[in-house]
């Protein structure tokens, strides 16, 4: 049973959480010290936490401290703080300090319900992509809880200690150089060169030279030998982006190196062996520019033995988040900012917005967001984004559509981190199987509706 730790003085709130939260184990603590000893013995995701405790109930300073020694010794726990009506200052206080989110009394038993799942689903979908992370080093860059992303890194991994010619084909800015290097990286060519050209930013009359190098004399400005990219990756690997921009006239020089393994440097005459594995990328429909002949359909079979589709992140479902606070932890060092996470409106607008940049984009308004936000959690104004169809889940007056919005959505999260398992899904949101077949009956969730070899 999942345990929440409630820190409150208060008999009476303890008795009405206590039965509120049911479903859960629920732990109690009267001041920092019980708090501080129930967090090390239970460990819980979530805590609630008065900030109005003893021995100076009547102000926050008591609860201030809690709150920091907690995130001390658990800052991956979820804090939500209970304030009186009047004392929004020290909400926000608690808020800048990493507390999760803020209640202002009176409780109410279903809103207060609705935060303290938002805050254990998230919990969750943290932890998930810290094991994740862990079990695969090599692919640690590659970030996402998603099953089209680990479809992909799956299928990563098990080429990668093979020199099996691989394309990866995905939109502008879904990251497919750091898998390519993800798979230089799990290779025993690691710690061989790794070299990558961008067939589209070179201009077509400069790009042989730069792939296959020059002898000196070959041209008007070629004062000595200079080897190209193929020679300098030499026993490592060789990145080819944009090899659908790759102009038709070189594309015959660049299949005889695939086919041979040999290079001519521009205006030489010896022929070199090299020995690299090569990894292509595009954007563009490569089966469609054969068939244009705008593209070899040989040199198109000899880069593709394998072929890896990078999702674009519109469809990595709530990988966007965890990509978000990955990178604002990063770029906030960077750039010595004060920001130490995202409002809510900031979550909802990431996930509704359907990101035609991509994981570039992203990083972008992120960097952009760091250097120019106000406060000290990013807001969906700061990423140059408006919320769309989001719930104020403090002011809005109907809470049974509070409570379905929040509900269906913490089902599709769980079925995610479960990879479509309704076991695991049940278990993660901790509910019966039944329980969980009645919810996706009950909000038409038909996507989730398990097939007959579903377990």
């Amino acid at each position: 049973m999942e345990k929440l730790l409630v820190v409150d003085d208060d008999i009476g709130i303890q008795k009405q959480l206590k039965w509120s939260f049911s479903e859960y184990e629920v732990i109690f603590a009267e001041d920092r010290q019980s708090a501080v000893n129930q967090l090390r013995r239970y460990e819980p995701k979530v805590v609630t936490l008065d900030l109005g405790l003893p021995p100076d109930p009547a102000n926050a300073s008591e609860g201030l401290a809690t709150l920091a020694e907690i995130l001390s010794l658990a800052p991956q726990t979820k804090v939500i703080v209970v304030t009186g009506n009047n004392d929004k200052e020290n909400a926000l206080k608690a808020i800048e300090l990493g507390a999760y989110d803020f209640y202002q009394k009176p409780i109410d038993s279903d809103t207060i319900k609705i935060l303290v799942s938002r805050a254990a689903n998230l919990y969750d979908l943290e932890l998930e992509n810290r094991q994740l992370a862990q079990s695969q080093p090599a692919m640690g860059k590659i970030i996402g809880a998603s099953e089209s992303i680990q479809q992909a890194s799956r299928r990563a991994e098990k080429i990668a200690q093979t020199d099996i010619s691989t394309l990866l084909l995905g939109e502008s800015g879904t990251g497919k150089e750091v898998f390519a290097r993800a798979i230089h990286d799990m290779s025993a060519r690691r710690n061989k060169p790794f070299i990558a050209i961008n067939c589209a930013s070179i201009p077509e009359n400069l790009l042989e030279s730069e792939l296959f190098g020059y002898e000196k004399g070959a041209f008007t400005g070629a004062n000595k030998t200079t080897p190209g990219k193929i020679e300098t990756a030499q026993g490592g690997t060789l990145f080819l982006d944009e090899i659908g921009d790759m102009p038709l006239g070189l594309q015959a020089k660049m299949l005889r190196f695939l086919q041979e393994r040999v290079i001519e440097r521009v205006g030489g005459r010896q022929e070199m062996p090299v020995d690299v594995r090569v990894i292509c990328a595009t954007h563009r429909d490569i089966p469609g520019m054969v068939a244009e002949q705008s593209f070899r359909e040989d040199l198109f079979y000899r880069i593709s033995e394998i072929t890896i589709n990078i999702p674009p992140l519109r469809d990595r479902d709530s990988d966007v988040v965890l990509l978000a606070r990955t990178f604002l932890s990063s770029y906030k060092e960077e750039y010595n900012a004060k920001v130490k996470g995202f409002s809510d409106d900031a979550v909802q607008a990431m996930l509704q917005y359907r990101w035609p940049g991509n994981i570039r984009e992203l990083q972008n308004k992120l960097k952009s967001a760091v250097i120019l936000a106000e406060g000290n959690m990013v807001q969906a104004e700061d990423l140059g984004l408006t919320p769309t169809g989001n719930i104020n889940y403090m002011q809005c007056m109907n809470l049974r559509e509070v409570r379905e919005e929040a509900e269906s959505r913490a089902i599709r999260q769980a079925w995610q981190l479960a990879e479509h398992n309704m076991s695991r899904t049940a278990e993660l949101l901790g509910i019966t199987r039944p329980t969980l077949y009645s919810l996706i009956d009950k909000y038409h969730l038909d996507e989730l509706k398990p097939s007959a070899s579903t377990t």
